[in-house]
């Protein structure tokens, strides 16, 4: 990839590496998409249990911590 020189052509950017940065871009929006929808799946799934799911996280921390575990 050739960086433009300050001072030049603004258009010096070859359109290759435009659309790399475009498809990079593209590719960390469909990520993102998949781990949301994956996470709201599983937050619907375990709707009525996430504040005994977060307390049990908290105990075996805290016993991590304490070294009981």
């Amino acid at each position: 990839m050739r960086l433009p020189i300050p001072g030049s052509d603004r258009g010096a950017l070859e359109v290759e590496d435009l659309l790399k940065i475009v498809l990079v871009l593209v590719v960390i929006w469909l990520v993102l998409e998949v781990i949301g929808g994956v996470l709201g799946i599983l937050g619907e799934l375990l709707g009525p249990l996430r504040p005994l799911l977060g307390l049990a996280v908290i105990s075996l921390i805290v016993l991590w911590l304490l070294d009981r575990i």
